[in-house]
Order: structure tokens, then sequence, then C-alpha cells
């Protein structure tokens, strides 16, 4: 009987185990996005432009591509030129370059690589969850380098950090 009734028990506890992780993965998304598709089925994103003092040639290109490809590859959305049921504009603000880590000598052991976006997001299904507002990145790196041995590299990792704040902030609603 004490055989029965564990294997009773073991089965109750299999059964609520799966129907617990079954009803988590109802809400859950595999790509991270927390989109209603039968109200949101558009999304036009405009190419940034590089309006920072100092100007890195690519990275206006890059970033506009990147970004269109994150909402390519991780939403159903279609793509439209001109008004979506989302929109995502903006331009590069800041492309900087900072002295950290002083040392003794007065001389910078690091130099800090900041990129600043302004974004402005229109949610026409939802209006509430538009807004506009600036999304930072920096990379630090070892002052006896030139900016050039290291930019490529840091840019592109800032990059895909600035698109993954951008992709939260606009369609998983954290």
């Amino acid at each position: 009987m004490t055989r029965v009734s564990r294997h009773t028990l073991g089965a109750g506890m299999l059964c609520a185990l799966i129907l617990a992780i079954s009803s988590c993965t109802i809400a859950y998304r595999l790509n991270g996005a927390s989109i209603d598709y039968t109200r949101v089925k558009t999304i036009n994103i405009d190419d940034f432009q590089n309006l920072a003092p100092t100007v890195y040639p690519p990275l206006a290109q890059r970033f506009s591509e990147d970004l269109k490809h994150r909402f390519e590859t991780r939403t159903r959305l279609s793509q439209v030129s001109g008004q979506g049921d989302l929109n995502i504009e903006g331009e590069i603000t800041g492309y900087d370059l900072t002295a950290e880590a002083v040392q003794e000598n007065a001389l910078a052991a690091k130099t800090k690589l900041t990129i600043t976006i302004n974004v402005r997001f229109t949610n026409l299904v939802d209006e509430e969850e538009s807004f506009e507002r600036q999304f930072t990145s920096f990379e630090t790196f070892d002052s006896s380098l030139m900016l050039t041995e290291v930019q490529d590299e840091l840019v592109a990792r800032m990059t895909e950090d600035l698109i993954n704040q951008i992709f939260n902030a606009t369609v998983e609603n954290w």
C-alpha cells in the first residue's frame, strides 16, 4: 500500500509540476518581446542621423541597420516606410572621449568612450507607452592604445548594448 501511495503521490507531483511549467510557458516569450500581435502589426524605424559633435562615420548606418535587424529577427512586426503602429526615430547626440583613472603623473590610465542616442518612440496603438529619452552606453580602454585601434570593436559592443536598451524599452516593456 505504501508503494502505491508513493507512486500516486509522485505522479500527482509530476502532474502539478508539468501544469506549473506549462502555465508559465504561456506568459513567456522566446524572443523577449511582449507584443499583442492582434493589435500591433507594423513598425517604422527611421535612419538615425549622427548629430554628435564628434562623428564616427560608420556609426549612424551601423546603428540604424542593426536596430532594424533586431526588430526583424525578434518580432513578427512588418517593417514599413512611413507611419507604422510603432515608430522609432532619433539621432546620435554624443560620441565622447573622457579620461578615466588618472594616475599620479596626471596621465590617464584608461579612456572612456560614450555614445548617446536620443530616441522618440511612438506607439499609435497605446499612446501611453510613447516616450522620448536618451540611451547611453560606454566602454573603457587602455589609454596606451589609440582610439582607432579599438574603435570598431568598442562601437560594435556599444551598439549592441544600446539596441538591447531600446528593444527592452519599446517592446519588452521593462
